[in-house]
């Protein structure tokens, strides 16, 4: 589900589950795991294949119903704080398509380069409510833009994406890579407590946001019928596209 490399003294964590490397029960705990474990490392987060992550498995929560959806909300939630809370440089490398968690996931690191594919969060479409951790990682990012991309649930291409604030940097598919492991490492260069009182600076409103928010509230929607159906419904469009 996750894997790491080693690039010049940077950990490369990769999203690995299926074509588009959709986010479920598995993969979230994987990614939390396996950042808590490189607490003392620079990284790089990326995707497998051709994208970065397409968000949420939404089939595997209608057929895991309410039980499966609890456990889901909470680790997709603590992955969301392992990004953006690592105490260490984190750098998005989007190489292709990141939508709704996988668009958080992005947010929540400390710079990011896309090269191809769309970006954005589209959970009101499907039906779903934001988690505070979520909705706080791209208001920290994208700020008064924020409402519109939540609202309207656009995706938006890499140059669009720089404009709205939801990368730092648009490059080649080629040098994605480079350019993403080269930013981590110039800030690991910078002095470790420089570096942590600065991040713990910049994202302590964020963070205080994030707290306000009751995720048991956010587990009692998404497990509802109502939702339960509307993610049904989303499903059932897209099949028929």
């Amino acid at each position: 589900m996750v894997t790491v490399d080693e690039r010049d003294g940077v950990a490369v964590v990769t999203l690995r589950n299926g074509p588009v490397n959709v986010l479920d029960l598995e993969t979230v705990r994987a990614l939390t795991e396996t950042l808590n474990d490189l607490r003392d490392a620079a990284v790089v987060v990326t995707g497998a294949g051709r994208a970065f992550s397409a968000g949420v498995d939404l089939k595997r929560l209608v057929e895991g119903g309410a039980p499966y959806t609890r456990e889901f909300v909470l680790a997709l939630n603590e992955a969301f704080h392992a990004v953006f809370d690592h105490p260490r440089p984190v750098v998005a490398a989007v190489n292709g398509h990141a939508i709704a968690g996988g668009c958080v996931i992005a947010a929540s690191c400390d710079y990011r380069f896309m090269s191809a594919g769309t970006i954005g969060v589209t959970e009101l479409l499907v039906g779903v409510p934001f988690p505070a951790s979520a909705l706080e990682a791209i208001r920290f990012v994208a700020g008064t833009a924020t409402a519109q991309l939540v609202l309207t649930g656009r995706t938006l291409r890499p140059d669009d994406a720089l404009a709205a604030g939801l990368v730092d940097e648009v490059v080649a598919p080629e040098n994605l890579l480079d350019a993403a492991v080269a930013r981590a490492a110039a800030l690991a260069a910078i002095p470790r407590t420089s570096f942590a009182v600065t991040k713990d600076a910049l994202r302590a409103d964020a963070r205080r946001l994030m707290a306000a928010g009751s995720t048991e509230e956010i587990i009692e929607v998404w497990s509802s019928d109502e939702i339960r159906t509307s993610i049904t419904a989303y499903l059932e469009r897209l099949a028929a596209r």
